[in-house]
């Protein structure tokens, strides 16, 4: 999977307040994935005859601490679209800018 590109061609506040929400976008499209990996770990373990309750204990841990740094990381981008959001309430107030 290749990078993702975020492009604006002349730079103005509107263009970098965009700029900003699709770099939250791919952020969370980047959560939702490594939430599923989580979830699709928890249900190898579960399915696999000769683990321990120790080792499902182990797994779960692993995924509650993926969990907690996730949240963490919900609260900095809730953050950075609340800062985002005016900006952008006073760019639909304008007409729009070819340049972006």
């Amino acid at each position: 999977m290749s990078m993702p590109k975020i492009e604006c061609t002349n730079i103005n506040k509107c263009c970098a307040a965009a700029s900003l929400v699709q770099s939250i976008a791919l952020e969370e499209t980047a959560i939702s994935h490594i939430l599923n990996a989580e979830g699709e770990k928890i249900q190898k373990v579960i399915s696999m005859h000769d683990c321990s309750t120790k080792d499902i204990i182990e797994v779960n841990k692993s995924v509650e601490d993926m969990v907690d740094k996730i949240t963490a990381l919900e609260v900095v981008l809730k953050s950075k679209l609340d800062l985002v959001k005016p900006i952008l309430d006073d760019c639909d107030k304008k007409p729009p800018k070819p340049e972006c």
